[in-house]
């Protein structure tokens, strides 16, 4: 008879959790395809008529197909590719250098070996918490660090992220054990060595998601350069695309002062275009993402863990 109902029990266990996984499913599901609708959305509206999109308004499914917006962006074709060509560079390298460091300062301040841990620890907090302004930031890389109009300028005042170190720490101190190291250095290795041949291969998700946060950071910013860039051959895409932005809205205000402004508006897309530099500005984050994923959640989820 018990028998009979520990198994009664069972199956209805193993009936109730298939249910609630199907149930978190199709939650998870619908909520994927509600991130996925405005994307989708912005990319039909970018390859709709102007004029279909005057008559007959935004659809899911446009009326009339056009490709007038990236047309109008290709007018641009040099500068474009420039301004793609140095967000491109910014990033790689920004990434690479905020890694770096983020990765060295993380691994100093999880070890319990390192004296001055707590001091920098608290440090870290601070400038996480604190931050000095916009005036104290321009004065120190103009007229000390003299980065202005320099690819410096988009890089190093981003080269570190508190928050990613704090991240990183955590990281450290639950996948990589005191008694690795310590065995290490028994053996005679130096730190570096350890470093570079034991932790970091240990912390490649860690080291993938900081890095996946610090790309979007770069590939993202366009105040630094608004800041710090005068120069035309270092405005990067985002800033650029603010521009042309920015110069569209300039000749719909201007449209009633002449005809010659009036000519000009007729003959931009002006929603397509809007829609076109979203997806230009968003294409290359979302297929370098997939190369990122299966680091990044458990990374994250590692790194976020208080100790």
């Amino acid at each position: 008879m018990n028998k009979k109902k520990k198994k009664i029990d069972s199956v209805s266990v193993h009936s109730f959790s298939k249910g609630a996984d199907l149930f978190f499913n199709i939650i998870v599901a619908i909520f994927a395809i509600s991130c996925l609708i405005p994307l989708f959305f912005v990319v039909v509206i970018s390859l709709t008529d102007e004029n279909a999109l005057a008559t007959y308004g935004y659809r899911l499914w446009p009326k009339v197909w056009s490709f007038a917006g990236y047309r109008y962006l290709a007018t641009m074709g040099v500068e474009l590719l420039r301004s793609l060509w140095v967000s491109i560079l910014v990033t790689v390298v920004g990434t690479l250098i905020n890694s770096t460091f983020t990765s060295t300062y993380a691994y100093a301040i999880s070890r319990n070996t390192f004296k001055y841990r707590r001091f920098f620890t608290v440090f870290c907090l601070i400038t996480m918490l604190f931050s000095p302004g916009m005036v104290a930031n321009y004065i120190v890389v103009t007229n000390f660090l003299h980065l202005k109009d320099t690819l410096w300028a988009l890089i190093l005042p981003m080269a570190v992220s508190p928050f990613n170190i704090i991240v990183m720490r955590t990281f450290f101190k639950r996948q990589v054990s005191e008694s690795i190291i310590e065995s290490a250095r028994i053996d005679g290795a130096s730190e570096l060595r350890i470093f570079t041949q034991i932790v970091i291969p240990l912390a490649v998700p860690g080291i993938a998601t900081i890095s996946l946060f610090a790309a979007l950071g770069y590939w993202n910013d366009w105040f630094n350069a608004l800041l710090y860039i005068q120069s035309d051959n270092l405005i990067p895409l985002q800033y650029l695309l603010m521009k042309i932005q920015a110069n569209i809205e300039m000749l719909s205000a201007s449209s009633g002062m002449g005809s010659q402004f009036g000519g000009s508006l007729l003959a931009i897309p002006k929603e397509a275009t809007r829609m076109a530099m979203v997806v230009i500005a968003t294409l290359p984050i979302a297929v370098s993402y997939p190369f990122f994923q299966k680091y990044f959640v458990r990374g994250l989820t590692i790194g976020g863990v208080k100790e």
